[in-house]
């Protein structure tokens, strides 16, 4: 059922927001040199990895760690980058990974391949066996500012009560927090 979901939520979002995905693309490309899209290799179920899609949001310089790693995170954004991340229109990519089946709508969210501290401490929690999600319980619970230890209690706590209604609050608190734009660092 879950699948299923996923599927039907990932059509019709992006049915909708066809044009404004364009117009993005469009955006990012005139804004700086490069590719409107960047794909990222993550880590998906079962420690599997694959290919994400995001906006492009950062120069083609910028090093491939996470951004928090960045001494200057401010110094690699395009000019349509800050924008971009403090309105996670970066992410809507990721609904062809949703339809393509290497992600869901609701789970922890990816590590990148070298975040192995991240990998690690999920692989011991169990939480490697979840497709990752667009959105999860430890991403509207503090995003970029949990502390691993923190992120992957939150996810084996999500592993423990996965749910229909447990997904469904976790898509309306993801959907209030970006309207509010909170835990964005950059």
């Amino acid at each position: 059922m879950k699948r299923a979901f996923d599927v039907t939520f990932a059509l019709l979002v992006g049915l909708v927001l066809l044009l404004p995905i364009g117009l993005i693309a469009l955006w990012v490309r005139l804004s700086s040199p490069g590719p409107a899209l960047y794909w990222s290799d993550r880590v998906g179920r079962d420690n599997q990895l694959f290919k994400m899609p995001k906006f492009r949001s950062m120069r083609l310089d910028t090093p491939a760690v996470a951004t928090h790693l960045l001494s200057d995170p401010e110094k690699y954004l395009t000019s349509a980058g800050s924008f971009l991340r403090k309105s996670s229109l970066d992410e809507l990519p990721q609904l062809w990974s949703i339809l393509k089946g290497d992600m869901s709508l609701v789970g922890p969210r990816p590590a990148l391949f070298n975040q192995t501290d991240l990998i690690e401490a999920r692989t011991q929690a169990g939480v490697h066996r979840l497709p990752p999600g667009l959105t999860g319980w430890a991403q509207i619970n503090g995003r970029d500012e949990l502390p691993i230890p923190q992120k992957v209690r939150l996810d084996a706590e999500y592993l423990a009560k996965q749910s229909f209604w447990f997904d469904m609050k976790i898509i309306f608190l993801t959907a209030w927090r970006v309207l509010r734009r909170d835990g964005v660092t950059h």
